[in-house]
């Protein structure tokens, strides 16, 4: 059998035993090491907006691939990016309600602050926009957040994100639209900002 599953932090966080993997048949097998190899850093991404928490981020992506093992590939092999993401998204719900958690998805933060002393002018340019567009990313409603983050971060449709977050597709097209528009209008006013301190 492959090794490449047991080798997958998720994997080995979780102590799964040789035996245990053994009892899964060679297709399965690599159903689930495939899931792990695409999904858990993207998962993890998302779980960690969701908690506020990379270390409870990576312990709601492990039991989101414990749960996978113990499904059928064939049940739910068309729809598995939809699968994981709702599981690890309630999972992920449950372990802030029962940590009572006050933090709000919009102070989740997934990104350490970029340095760009040692980058050339150009490259800090670009990661002083990309910080900017992060920052109001977070300052917008925690369902716009929400959407923005499954689109453009985990490449979802908008069908696969209405059925993980229970939104219609239209809504989650409004969200998508509102949040973008919201972002560019807040870009355009910074730099337009940025460049009459420049002239003063």
């Amino acid at each position: 059998m492959d090794d490449t599953l047991m080798n997958t932090p998720v994997a080995k966080t979780a102590g799964m035993r040789s035996k245990e993997v053994a009892l899964m048949d060679a297709a399965d097998a690599e159903f689930t090491r495939s899931a792990l190899m695409e999904y858990e850093r993207p998962l993890t991404r998302y779980a960690a907006h969701l908690t506020g928490d990379p270390e409870r981020a990576r312990e709601v992506v492990q039991d989101t691939f414990l749960k996978l093992c113990s499904q059928k590939p064939s049940r739910i092999r068309k729809y598995l990016a939809q699968w994981l993401y709702t599981v690890c998204r309630n999972r992920a719900l449950d372990v802030r309600r029962k940590e009572r958690r006050m933090t709000s998805i919009s102070e989740a933060r997934l990104d350490e602050p970029i340095d760009c002393r040692a980058i050339a002018d150009e490259a800090a340019e670009q990661n002083d926009r990309l910080s900017q567009v992060l920052k109001i990313l977070g300052a917008l409603p925690a369902n716009q957040q929400e959407v923005l983050r499954l689109k453009f971060q985990s490449d979802l449709s908008y069908a696969e994100i209405g059925r993980i977050t229970g939104l219609s597709a239209g809504n989650v097209g409004f969200l998508i639209h509102t949040g973008l528009k919201t972002i560019r209008e807040r870009m355009q006013s910074r730099t337009g900002a940025s460049a009459i301190r420049r002239v003063k």
